[in-house]
């Protein structure tokens, strides 16, 4: 049973969501205001949040970025704010999803699903990966870059973590957002392109100066020791 925490100011949505998720076996609770939210997500640590944007004291994007400021919970956005550029600043300020009303609850609950099954990792005790001076713990779900770890969030990690279980071979993106967000059927490339820029950051690296993380234009992204040449690059 997973402990979600909905922070929707609408009854008309959120009180039959509320059901239709408990419905489903998770235990819900509710809350109308932003500030509360971050108060509950503090208090009770749930194992995830449903985050409305247009809250009556605080735009939802302002308590996201409160929220990643102290607290790793996965967020998945419930908006019905369908433009491109909104999207990728709700990726960018740290959402793990992004769905858009009108939805229905089985397709809310599919995605909870899969960002859970992501958080949650392999039962078995997994392989340690080292690229040159990057290692990435899927078991401790942590990644250190010549002994410092990296705060990642836990999409950031999974990412990460698909690479360099590739490393040294292109992957492009539509297998990213397949094996890596779990959308069998496509999504926005662009949702790839945030987070590889946050990785690039974190890593201490751009996409004009690479260290680890080279884009192949045309083809995906391969992330590979410091100084391996391929002829392929595109930087």
């Amino acid at each position: 049973m997973a402990r979600l925490l909905l922070i929707e100011d609408d009854p008309a949505i959120r009180t039959p969501l509320l059901h239709a998720l408990r419905e489903r076996g998770h235990a819900v609770a509710a809350v109308q205001s932003a500030m509360t939210g971050l108060q509950r997500v503090l208090d009770d640590r749930p194992d995830l949040v449903v985050l409305d944007l247009g809250l009556p004291d605080l735009d939802g994007l302002e308590l996201l970025r409160m929220l990643r400021a102290v607290n790793s919970t996965p967020v998945i956005i419930a908006t019905a704010r369908d433009e491109e550029a909104e999207i990728i600043r709700g990726l960018d300020a740290g959402a793990d999803d992004y769905v858009v009303k009108p939805f229905t609850a089985a397709q809310l609950d599919a995605r909870i699903r899969a960002v859970l099954r992501r958080g949650a990792g392999p039962a078995d005790a997994p392989t340690v990966l080292t690229v040159g001076e990057l290692r990435v713990d899927p078991g401790a779900r942590q990644a250190t870059l010549a002994g410092v770890p990296l705060e990642l969030t836990p999409r950031e990690f999974d990412l990460l973590h698909y690479l360099a279980g590739r490393a040294g071979r292109v992957v492009g993106k539509r297998e990213l957002l397949t094996e890596v967000w779990q959308l069998p059927y496509g999504g926005a490339d662009k949702t790839v392109d945030v987070h590889l820029s946050w990785l690039r950051r974190k890593l201490g690296e751009t996409a004009q100066q690479p260290r680890y993380l080279h884009t192949v234009r045309g083809v995906g992204v391969r992330l590979d020791v410091p100084g391996a040449e391929r002829s392929c690059d595109g930087g």
